[in-house]
């Protein structure tokens, strides 16, 4: 408002001198008398005048323009130090909550990685034990030692000593690495464990071209083919061990490799009477042992248990003999029990009469 005043002010001084001013040309072209010489003094006094007068008040609205001015700007500055301290206030709070936050994430971070880093050192560990294993497995010898070892723990859990030899030689001068002594019909079951590695190494390499994997596998399958063979022909033998023998593979991809693919294989082995089993299948052919075992032991102490119950038999006769005896013995003592106790109210009675002096009474007492 005082601005649009200051602007109406100026514009009408603007317009002021401009008609001043063309009055005084005009009167300089037309008259040039001493009236009109005084007329133009008292018009410029008069300008000057309203020049002051308009210069003052503009100075009065300029300085109560300014006042306002430098109060807004005082509010304004008060308003803009609230506001920048709340400002500062949240930003403040929403720094030490995403501190607070950072701090627990990056100690949570802290203790995920200390995990991973247990964790990697353990991939480590199995790594080492993984690679010590490949090394261990690249060796026949080896191969079969490892096998053996997980045979013999098998067996260890679930048989008993007296049912099982390891490394057992037959008459035939073979060596088996395991024999079970069942009972008849089953009889002496022969399990020889084998480990065909390499061949089965080499149907799974990928690389290799058609050609190289059919011989691969063509390979394989007489690797196993004559570990079927060599087991029927050295430890079956007829009279000294069972109709059939058992071959222990120690790995479930190569037993599950050979039961998807080979179906002649087993078809083989149904024929020369060779079972081929895995660790899984193992442990029930065991416990299945195990339960023929115990049903075999049943059988042997079955005699045994008729004799104790015949002889249970004479005891509970002669115990019912006795107890008749002691029956009849019983009622015989609780007879004499009752005559003597009746001779004895009669021994009483005749005191009795004695203490009275009832001797002339001729009454006779009963003699029973």
């Amino acid at each position: 408002m005082n601005t649009i005043l200051i602007i109406s002010a100026a514009l009408f001084v603007l317009m002021m001198i401009v008609i001043i001013v063309a009055t005084i040309i005009f009167l300089r072209h037309n008259n040039k008398d001493d009236r009109h010489l005084k007329t133009m003094q008292i018009l410029q006094q008069s300008i000057q005048s309203a020049m002051s007068d308009i210069r003052s008040q503009i100075t009065m609205l300029l300085n109560n323009n300014a006042d306002e001015i430098n109060k807004r700007m005082d509010k304004l500055t008060s308003q803009t130090e609230y506001k920048l301290k709340e400002i500062s206030q949240q930003v403040e709070k929403r720094l030490t909550e995403g501190f607070e936050k950072t701090s627990s994430i990056f100690t949570d971070v802290i203790k995920r990685l200390a995990i991973i880093d247990s964790a990697q050192k353990k991939l480590n560990e199995l790594s080492s034990n993984v690679v010590s294993l490949q090394e261990v497995l690249v060796d026949k010898r080896s191969r079969g030692a490892f096998g053996e070892v997980q045979l013999t723990a098998l067996i260890n859990n679930l048989l008993p000593e007296n049912n099982y030899a390891m490394q057992h030689t037959l008459s035939n001068g073979t060596r088996v690495d395991c024999m079970l002594f069942l009972p008849e019909p089953s009889g002496h079951i022969a399990i020889d464990s084998k480990f065909p590695l390499e061949s089965y190494r080499k149907i799974n390499n990928h690389k290799l071209d058609a050609h190289e994997q059919t011989k691969a596998q063509q390979q394989f399958k007489q690797d196993i083919k004559k570990h079927l063979q060599d087991i029927a022909q050295k430890y079956i033998i007829p009279g000294e061990t069972s109709d059939g023998a058992i071959m222990f593979i120690p790995s479930e991809a190569i037993f599950a490799e050979i039961h998807a693919n080979y179906v002649d294989l087993i078809e083989l082995s149904h024929r020369l009477h060779v079972w081929m089993v895995s660790p899984t299948t193992m442990m029930a052919v065991l416990t299945t042992a195990s339960a023929v075992l115990k049903d075999a032991a049943r059988r042997k102490q079955v005699h045994i248990i008729q004799e104790h119950l015949i002889g249970l038999s004479k005891d509970f006769a002669r115990f019912q003999k006795r107890m008749d005896n002691l029956a009849r013995h019983i009622n015989q003592a609780q007879t004499d029990v009752e005559e003597v106790h009746r001779s004895s109210r009669k021994i009483t009675s005749r005191f009795d009469k004695i203490e009275k002096v009832e001797l002339g009474d001729t009454t006779k007492l009963p003699d029973d």
